[in-house]
């Protein structure tokens, strides 16, 4: 027995037209356009009673490509991945890794100390650690008896 999916010509339509729309996306394919991809950096945000964590994954960066910024509360991280040869050859057979600038911003609640920022660069790995404000931090209450 031979399972036969067929899609009827309206779905083949909306299917063709996608192909058609997102073909080459995100690199330019007409001649003329610059060659360009999006990337953005893959990011954990974590928070815990002491303060925020982002960790941001930057492979093949220094530290001297990334700048943070902080104003009005929305940290930003900046930077750029240069393409490098490898080799100079005649014929390149395939571009996978994304090269590019970009940027991420991150709005942070009023609670955050910003002065305390800390950012470490380490194997690749940008960890940016925000603490919070020591009035915004839990403590507990004592309970009194009358």
């Amino acid at each position: 027995m031979t399972l036969v999916v067929r899609r009827p010509a309206d779905f083949r339509r909306l299917s063709q037209m996608f192909d058609t729309a997102l073909n080459g996306w995100p690199f330019a394919t007409e001649p003329g356009d610059v060659l360009t991809a999006a990337w953005i950096p893959p990011t954990d945000v974590f928070e815990d009673a002491e303060g925020i964590k982002i960790s941001v994954e930057l492979p093949g960066l220094s530290r001297d490509d990334v700048r943070l910024t902080l104003e009005h509360h929305t940290l930003t991280i900046r930077g750029e991945k240069k393409q490098v040869a490898e080799e100079k050859t005649t014929k390149v057979h395939r571009y996978e890794r994304s090269y590019g600038v970009f940027e991420r911003s991150f709005t942070l609640p009023d609670t955050l100390d910003g002065q305390k920022i800390d950012a470490r660069f380490e194997n690749g790995v940008l960890t940016v650690s925000l603490p919070k404000a020591e009035q915004a931090r839990p403590r507990e209450i004592p309970v009194t008896v009358k």
